[in-house]
């Protein structure tokens, strides 16, 4: 994974594109998750939170809560929980188990020390400023209260940028093309702590390593095709580079016999 342009960054964190185009639906982000099926070993994140929130009771926020996952394990698995989950976008919105609201991250709609347990899983490098959202959900957690926090790290992935950079080279005609947009670049796991202990004293990082190994190049092919919403900052024609992404993945599959990708990010669990 390489670092964004300015551009690129500020691309990831515009709401409207966030809200209509990234994550309008769930189309995009369910392409992004759906890769982890061939990753080993495998992790239930959804039982990892409640693993975590055993000792919690109340209300919990899942803030950017997208479509769901989190939400409806919760809602299965602790039904004593009051569980709200809340996105930017209506749209994805729509087969979230209710209640739900449309709010932004960093104007929550809760009193101060409201809630018992924030989530904030693979969002916070969506929103303008990180370190003001983060005091925001600092603000409407109870003195004891958990915020939980997950993303990537700077080197999740590496294999998936390289072969970007690659296709992206053969479509513009030059030897390496410009690197493919990055969501976690501005709040990666190795920028995260810093991040987070301006208004958590206590921090736990959970790394997640592992490894995705495919026999065919359609699950890459739908992870990359999913970033469509960025595509005007990719500096490179997106469909286009998909497609030969897609010929040199089944070329490297053919020759190799799987196509590998390195994992790695985490959750980290903080409190005040």
């Amino acid at each position: 994974m390489t670092s964004n342009t300015a551009q690129q960054d500020a691309a990831v964190a515009d709401k409207t594109i966030l809200a209509n185009r990234a994550y309008a639906d769930g189309r995009h982000l369910a392409a992004r998750q759906s890769i982890y099926r061939w990753q080993q070993p495998q992790y239930d994140l959804p039982g990892i939170v409640v693993e975590e929130l055993a000792n919690t009771s109340g209300t919990v926020i899942d803030v950017g809560c997208g479509n769901g996952k989190f939400v409806s394990r919760l809602h299965r698995d602790r039904p004593d929980l009051q569980v709200v989950g809340m996105d930017i976008s209506a749209g994805i919105l729509a087969d979230v188990e209710k209640p739900v609201l449309v709010a932004d991250a960093q104007a929550l709609p809760f009193a101060g020390d409201s809630t018992d347990a924030v989530l904030a899983l693979h969002m916070l490098y969506h929103v303008g400023d990180i370190e003001a959202t983060i005091e925001e959900l600092a603000r409407v957690l109870r003195p004891g209260g958990v915020l939980m926090v997950s993303t990537n790290s700077d080197m999740d992935k590496r294999e998936l940028g390289q072969l970007w950079a690659r296709a992206a080279g053969e479509v513009l005609g030059i030897p390496e093309g410009p690197a493919r947009v990055s969501l976690s670049s501005r709040f990666s796991l190795e920028k995260a702590p810093s991040y987070l202990r301006a208004a958590f004293k206590e921090i736990r990082v959970r790394g997640l390593p592992g490894t995705i190994d495919v026999t065919d190049p359609a699950p890459i092919i739908a992870h990359l095709a999913s970033y469509e919403a960025w595509a005007e900052q990719c500096g490179v024609p997106f469909h286009e580079t998909v497609d030969r992404a897609a010929e040199i993945a089944a070329g490297a599959i053919k020759a190799d016999g799987s196509f590998k990708i390195t994992c790695r990010g985490g959750i980290l669990t903080c409190r005040r």
